[in-house]
C-alpha cells in the first residue's frame, strides 16, 4: 500500500461548523491557497451530476433484459447543457445490444429526446467494457431535477454489473418503449442496471465531489425515490446556498475498505461469489469510481465500519489504507474529506474490540492531521448521552444506518465553504 505524506492542517466540521467557522483552522495560508488553486473544470468542460458505483451479480442472480426496456431514474446533482450518458458493462461476458435509448425529464412533457453514440442509434456495450454517449444538444437540465434513462435491448441480454441497491423505483416492461413517455405497466427493480453516471457542461465551472463509502453513502435505509440520501442532501443544501455542485455517490452497500471479492474478468465460465454484492474493495475501485469521474476536484471518504464489523480489521490497518486513498487523490490534484465513522453500539457490529477500533480510527481522522479536511458524521449524529450509539431520531431501527432524519444530519456535517474555495 502506499502511504501518504502526514502533516496537513486538520479542519474539524461538527454539527456546530455547519456555518463552516472552523474551516481551516489552524491551516497555514500556502494550504488554503493550495485548495483553490486546484479549481474546477474549464468553462465548457464535461461534469458529473449524477453517478453509481457498479459491482457484478452474483452467479444465477443475473438479471434477463432481453427484448425489454428498461427505465432508469436518476437525480441530478449539477444543472447544464448537453448531458451524455455513461454505460457500462464491466462484469459482462458479451456485448449487451442497445437498441434505442431516449431520455428526458420525468416531470416534463416534450423533453423526450433520442440518444446517439457516434450517430447510430443502436450499439454495442462491449464486454468488459463502457460507451459514453454523444452530448444530447438540445436538452437543458437543471440540478435536483429527475431525469429518465429508458433503454430497450432487443438481443440476449443477462445483465452482471449493476449497484443492487437503488433506492429508486425502476421498470422493466416488455417491448420496445425506449421513446415512449409513458413507461406503460411492468416490474419494479431496485437495482441500477449497465448504469455508471451522467454529466453536463455547467453554464459556469463548478466543482464536483465524489462521496466514497458504503451502504451509509448509498442510501440504506431511506425511503426509494426520496433522494434521501445524505450525497442527495448535501447537494441540496448546496443549491439553497447558490452553490453549483457537482455530488456524486460512490456507494456500494456492505463496501469495505481493504478487501473485498475478487470479481473475475469477463468470462461466462468463471463463477461470481456470493459476496460479489459488496463491491471490490475501498483500496481497488478508487480509481474508477472516483479519480476517473469527469470533473472530480474532491472526495468524502465514508469507508471502514464493514472492516471493522465483519472483518474485525484493527484501525492500524484502516489507517494504512486511508492513507493510501490520500495519496492517490492528491496525486491526481483532489481535495481529501476524511468522514468519521458513525456509532454502532447495539448493532450486530457492536463489541469491544470494534468500538476501540472505530475510536482510534476516527481519532486519526480529526486530529491525525493528514486529511485536507474532516467531515465529523460521528458528531453529527451520535447520541450526546450514549456517544456511541445512534439517538432514536437518527436511528433506522438496526442502530448500525441512520434513517431520513439522520441522513439530513451527515449532510449537515459537511462544510459548504471548502468547495465555495474550489469554485474561485
Amino acid at each position: 500500500m502506499l502511504l501518504g505524506g502526514v502533516g496537513a492542517a486538520a479542519v474539524l466540521a461538527t454539527p456546530a461548523a455547519a456555518t463552516d467557522s472552523a474551516l481551516f483552522a489552524g491551516a497555514t495560508g500556502d494550504r488554503a491557497a493550495g485548495v483553490q488553486a486546484r479549481g474546477v473544470q474549464a468553462a465548457g468542460d464535461q461534469a458529473g451530476s449524477w453517478a453509481t458505483a457498479v459491482t457484478a451479480a452474483p452467479s444465477g442472480t443475473e438479471v434477463d433484459l432481453g427484448g425489454r426496456t428498461l427505465r432508469q431514474v436518476v437525480h441530478l446533482s449539477l444543472g447544464g447543457r448537453q448531458p451524455r450518458i455513461h454505460f457500462t458493462n464491466e462484469y459482462g461476458p458479451s456485448p449487451v445490444r442497445l437498441g434505442e435509448v431516449w431520455t428526458g425529464l420525468r416531470a416534463g412533457d416534450g423533453t423526450r429526446r433520442p440518444v446517439t453514440f457516434g450517430g447510430a442509434v443502436s450499439v454495442d456495450l462491449p464486454a468488459g467494457g463502457t460507451l459514453t454517449s454523444d452530448p444530447v444538444v438540445d436538452l437543458v437540465l437543471a440540478a435536483g431535477q429527475d431525469l429518465v434513462i429508458s433503454c430497450y435491448l432487443p438481443g440476449p441480454a443477462r445483465v452482471r454489473t449493476l449497484n443492487p441497491r437503488a433506492y429508486e423505483r425502476n421498470l422493466v416492461t416488455t417491448g420496445n418503449r425506449a421513446a415512449l413517455p409513458d413507461a406503460g405497466p411492468g416490474s419494479e427493480i431496485g437495482q441500477y442496471l449497465l448504469l455508471d453516471g451522467v454529466s453536463v457542461r455547467p453554464e459556469a465551472p463548478a466543482p464536483v465531489v465524489v462521496a466514497f463509502g458504503d451502504s451509509i453513502t448509498c442510501g440504506a435505509s431511506t425511503r426509494p425515490g426520496r433522494n434521501h440520501r445524505w450525497p442527495d442532501l448535501l447537494a441540496a443544501r448546496a443549491r439553497a446556498e447558490g452553490l453549483a455542485l457537482g455530488v456524486l455517490n460512490a456507494g456500494i452497500s456492505g463496501n469495505r475498505l481493504l478487501t473485498g471479492p475478487d470479481l473475475p474478468l469477463p468470462d461466462p465460465a468463471a463463477p461470481i461469489p456470493d459476496g460479489a454484492r459488496s463491491g471490490p474493495a475501498g483500496v481497488r475501485r478508487f480509481d474508477r469510481d472516483v479519480l476517473a469521474r469527469p470533473g472530480a476536484r474532491a472526495v468524502i471518504t465514508l469507508l471502514g465500519v464493514n472492516d471493522i464489523g465483519r472483518m474485525r480489521a484493527t484501525a492500524d490497518l484502516l489507517i494504512a489504507g486511508h492513507r493510501e486513498i490520500i495519496a492517490r487523490a492528491r496525486a491526481a490534484g483532489l481535495l481529501v474529506i476524511g468522514g468519521t465513522l458513525l456509532p454502532f453500539a447495539g448493532s450486530t457490529y457492536d463489541g469491544p474490540a470494534r468500538q476501540a477500533a472505530r475510536s482510534r480510527l476516527n481519532a486519526w481522522i480529526r486530529y491525525g492531521g493528514e486529511y485536507d479536511a474532516v467531515a465529523d458524521f460521528d458528531a453529527a449524529v451520535r447520541d450526546p448521552r450514549h456517544p456511541s450509539r445512534l439517538p432514536a431520531r437518527y436511528d433506522s431501527g438496526d442502530h448500525l444506518h441512520p434513517g431520513d432524519e439522520g441522513m439530513a444530519a451527515l449532510a449537515s456535517a459537511v462544510p459548504l465553504t471548502i468547495f465555495g474555495l474550489l469554485s474561485r
